[in-house]
């Protein structure tokens, strides 16, 4: 067994950039058919353009069903399949304790990051997976298994995706596996109000001293859809340098 997806079809939510377009780069690297999704065209068509290999966008609003159901459509009548799903798109629009989150900001979240991964589930699985198995990874956060001032909203949405991960991995079984990454701090864009200003001081204090870039989460979301992860599921695979671990003295 090898890190090949030849002959198989992955959608990716949220791949314009960062975590996604480096999953997306890793599966069309390893032999893919490979569908990317995010609510830009222009930055779809631009992050293709990089990867290359037998690449796709569909400009779909993860949180939207209507969307989604048309993005999973447009991927059947593309390749003619769908094997990977990877459930990779997120938002979190408020910063700040949890108890003073607006309704709209807090419903917002909540529809993209957790109800949304379990529509695009629903769909693939009616699509394809149902009849001939699969994957679905979900991408979830290290702030599902902690405690953050600032951010506790989008850990619980990151906490409730871990458990549907779970569920899923359950029913779906034996013929479809669902299982999340929990990135640590990864260097992209949505995170870097969290990690620019203090970067060498935060890389420091973990066990293998860097931060995280998008490739470290793609090659755990290349191993969990390989064959390699056949008897894998319902896990979450935690990718953050150590970072649970807690702060570290160096000698």
């Amino acid at each position: 067994m090898e890190l090949s997806l030849k002959g198989r079809v992955a959608l990716i939510t949220g791949a314009s950039r960062g975590i996604g377009k480096a999953i997306g780069q890793a599966y069309a690297d390893a032999g893919a058919s490979v569908l990317l999704s995010s609510r830009k065209q222009d930055a779809l068509e631009a992050a293709a353009g990089e990867i290359g290999g037998d690449v796709d966008v569909f400009a779909a609003n993860a949180g939207d069903p209507d969307q989604a159901a048309a993005a999973v459509e447009h991927c059947m009548s593309r390749f003619g399949g769908l094997d990977i799903l990877v459930n990779n798109a997120a938002t979190n629009p408020y910063f700040g304790p949890a108890i003073a989150i607006d309704l709209p900001a807090y419903d917002k979240t909540w529809a993209v990051n957790h109800r949304g991964a379990l529509v695009w589930t629903q769909l693939a699985w009616k699509a394809a997976m149902a009849e001939r198995g699969g994957s679905v990874i979900n991408v979830a956060s290290i702030g599902g298994l902690s405690v953050d001032p600032g951010i506790g909203i989008y850990n619980g949405t990151k906490a409730a995706l871990i458990h549907l991960t779970r569920t899923l991995a359950a029913e779906l079984a034996p013929s479809v596996r669902v299982n999340a990454i929990a990135p640590g701090l990864v260097k992209t864009d949505m995170a870097r109000v969290l990690w620019e200003p203090a970067e060498e001081r935060m890389a420091a204090s973990m066990p293998l001293a860097r931060l995280g870039e998008p490739s470290d989460i793609a090659h755990a979301a290349l191993y969990l859809a390989s064959d390699l992860a056949s008897w894998v599921t319902g896990h979450t695979l935690v990718v953050d340098g150590g970072a649970l671990l807690g702060p570290v003295a160096r000698r």
